[in-house]
């Protein structure tokens, strides 16, 4: 029932981005074409992709939501990052067309007419953006989408490119149009930098990046918190779309009867998951004091850790025996 309101939620917020940027589209559109502002369409042009990004979001990333399935094991996380990733480059190919508009208008020297309607039109686009990036921000907080994310700044983002186009439309009205191709130019910047910004970050959701320090020690430490844990290592925790996975060789009591070590497997895994964003976990277990197939290798296939390597290496190894109190253990 959580997981079909939060569904709910999501889509309603969708729906707000692309009702919200079809209405900015056809203020700012109308009143630039009617006008010859550079600047406005530039605005409005944007959030054509804005629009495009919302349609996609509206029709793809409710997949976050869909269970595991015999062609999707894993889920559907990385549906939402691919989404994004798609957002991004449309944003940044419009961009760069943009810029080459501006361009234009800068050595063109076009005609622009001034008109009240400009500043009318630019604050409903500037009123409109902040209400659906509140409303965005308010619903994703219990959501947690990437994609929602993105909507969010995209929204903040375009009250900046607004202001941008308000100083070329000023520029129009006190005798120097040309600083309305160059709002247009700056405009045309912030889509490419947005543009950019967007696909660089899903994809490190997309690529399987490890996850930041704190959190792969987060998961470490809730390991070891439990009372039967020796020690942890071949530990890796990474973004598989927009959530993590983690895998672990977990150091146990080697005497453990096999229930004993699968009712321990199903308490680390379920404390792992509690943490933000995990989702899968997978644990082996070692006895702890034995090692492992891998180290027996010969030495020649084994490399060998250097200073320039070491932190790839992780000795976090417990000795046998019954576990010590958790300061030991951590240390």
């Amino acid at each position: 029932m959580e997981e079909a309101a939060s569904r709910r939620r999501f889509a309603r917020a969708a729906w707000v981005n692309v009702l919200g940027n079809a209405a900015k589209i056809l203020v700012e559109g109308a009143v630039g074409l009617l006008f010859g502002s550079v600047a406005l369409v530039a605005d409005a042009a944007h959030s054509i992709a804005d629009l495009i990004a919302s349609l996609v979001v509206l029709l793809w990333g409710g997949s976050r939501f869909d269970d595991p399935d015999i062609d999707h094991p894993h889920g559907h996380a990385r549906i939402e990052p691919l989404t994004a990733l798609f957002v991004g480059a449309v944003i940044v190919l419009l961009g760069a067309n943009l810029l080459y508009e501006s361009v234009l208008g800068l050595v063109e020297s076009p005609t622009i007419t001034f008109s009240p309607y400009m500043i009318a039109a630019l604050l409903f686009a500037m009123a409109d953006m902040y209400l659906v990036y509140w409303y965005t921000e308010r619903t994703n907080a219990d959501i947690g989408s990437t994609a929602l994310d993105a909507l969010a700044v995209d929204c903040l983002n375009d009250l900046y490119t607004s202001v941008a186009a308000l100083v070329g439309v000023a520029g129009i009205a006190f005798g120097y149009p040309v600083l309305d191709a160059v709002a247009g130019g700056v405009v045309s910047l912030l889509v490419v930098y947005q543009g950019i910004s967007i696909a660089r970050e899903n994809l490190t959701y997309l690529s399987g990046k490890a996850a930041p320090g704190h959190r792969r020690e987060d998961v470490r430490r809730t390991l070891l918190d439990h009372d039967e844990v020796h020690g942890v290592h071949d530990l890796a925790v990474f973004w598989d779309g927009s959530v993590l996975e983690v895998e672990a060789h977990v150091e146990v009591d080697g005497d453990l009867t096999l229930r004993q070590a699968h009712d321990l497997e199903t308490r680390l895994v379920t404390s792992a998951q509690t943490l933000d964003d995990v989702r899968d976990v997978h644990i082996h277990l070692d006895p702890s004091g034995v090692g492992e197939w891998k180290d027996t290798q010969e030495s020649l296939s084994t490399p060998a850790v250097t200073e320039s390597n070491a932190g790839e290496f992780e000795f976090d190894a417990r000795p046998p025996g019954p576990a010590r109190p958790s300061e030991d253990r951590e240390s």
